[in-house]
């Protein structure tokens, strides 16, 4: 290998320089270096400050040419390339490069061997915090066809200590599994994978104030991971655009709708009623937030209205669904209704 080099660095400047970092990293490999020494030589290589996060952890090693961690508010990154293992983005490199930049296909060669050389150390020295795991192992923790044993089994392969709960959420989202997982589930360890079309979130804990905008999600509230995925995929079909996150554990009562047959359902005279106003979305709208708000002025707030603009449209509404809606009845009724139809909707 070093006498092809050194016959190639006769050629061109550019591939003598390409093959020197290549060795450079390739002997970096072989030293079994962790990644504050694989940062510290990396500096030294590019001349410039040079980092490595991993977003696992969130922390950020930032190391200048003379091998010394860098404390200072960070310059804006030169170059960047993405960590990745198992096809899952783990982390990113960057160069800190001041001024006029060096030559950009070494810089993104560095980086390229950089981020190899990480995700290496990562899964060397791991655990690999990876989220995405086999769908077969994740189906094989969560069934209630599992025994016990297959499913503790599953569970520590997935990562998890037999001593702590796991909580599982149903996700239904475009957003890549991982991305989500990562953000909801800081306390590691936490496994994702896709099961038809619902998305499967394992955890040992979960952030619901942390769901990004557009994912609709519903957690388990059982220790078990049997009785929690089934918890789940329940709180999921309750989910709405104006509640996209549910949790079992706070649907209570209303969790029981969800056992009733889509028959007895379609056949209620009140969710009939639901049925027929649902294709006036200014109506259904109205009506979701007169529901979720419990009162006049609190569903105007929502809907951005004047109370009577409001008062006028649930007068209307009411008449059409043959419910007095200003009653506790009426309001209780409505809600349920209104439920109810999602459900068969789901």
């Amino acid at each position: 290998m070093e006498a092809l080099a050194v016959r190639l660095s006769r050629l061109d400047s550019h591939v003598d320089g390409a093959i020197r970092v290549i060795m450079f990293y390739d002997t970096l490999m072989r030293r079994r270096v962790d990644l504050p020494a694989l940062a510290r030589a990396s500096a030294g290589l590019a001349e410039c400050v040079t980092g490595i996060r991993l977003h696992g952890t969130g922390r950020a090693i930032r190391v200048s040419p003379d091998g010394t961690e860098t404390s200072g508010p960070p310059q804006p990154a030169s170059a960047t390339t993405p960590i990745t293992l198992d096809e899952e983005e783990i982390g990113t490199v960057w160069l800190e490069r001041p001024g006029s930049p060096g030559s950009l296909e070494l810089d993104e060669l560095l980086l390229d061997r950089l981020a190899l050389a990480a995700a290496a150390v990562v899964e060397r020295y791991g655990p690999a915090r990876t989220t995405m795991a086999d769908p077969a192992l994740v189906e094989l923790a969560i069934s209630a066809d599992s025994d016990e044993a297959a499913r503790a089994r599953a569970l520590r392969l997935l990562g998890f200590a037999a001593d702590l709960p796991v909580r599982v959420v149903a996700v239904r989202s475009q957003l890549p599994l991982d991305q989500i997982g990562g953000l909801v589930c800081p306390a590691r360890p936490v496994k994702a994978a896709p099961l038809a079309d619902v998305g499967v979130i394992l955890a040992t804990t979960v952030d619901q104030a942390r769901f990004p905008a557009g994912v609709r999600a519903g957690i388990g509230a059982a220790e078990s991971p049997d009785r929690s995925w089934r918890e789940a995929r329940t709180a999921l079909r309750f989910t709405t655009p104006r509640q996209p996150v549910v949790h079992y554990d706070g649907l209570g009562a209303l969790a029981l709708l969800a056992q009733v047959p889509q028959d007895t359902a379609r056949d209620n005279a009140d969710v009939t009623a639901i049925a027929r106003i649902a294709d006036n979305p200014e109506d259904l709208e109205t009506l979701d937030a007169y529901c979720a708000a419990g009162s006049l002025r609190r569903a105007a707030d929502l809907l951005h209205l004047h109370h009577s603009s409001v008062a006028r449209r649930l007068e209307q509404i009411g008449k059409n669904l043959g419910i007095e809606l200003t009653e506790p009845t009426g309001l209780i009724r409505a809600r349920l209704a209104l439920t109810a139809w999602r459900l068969l909707n789901d």
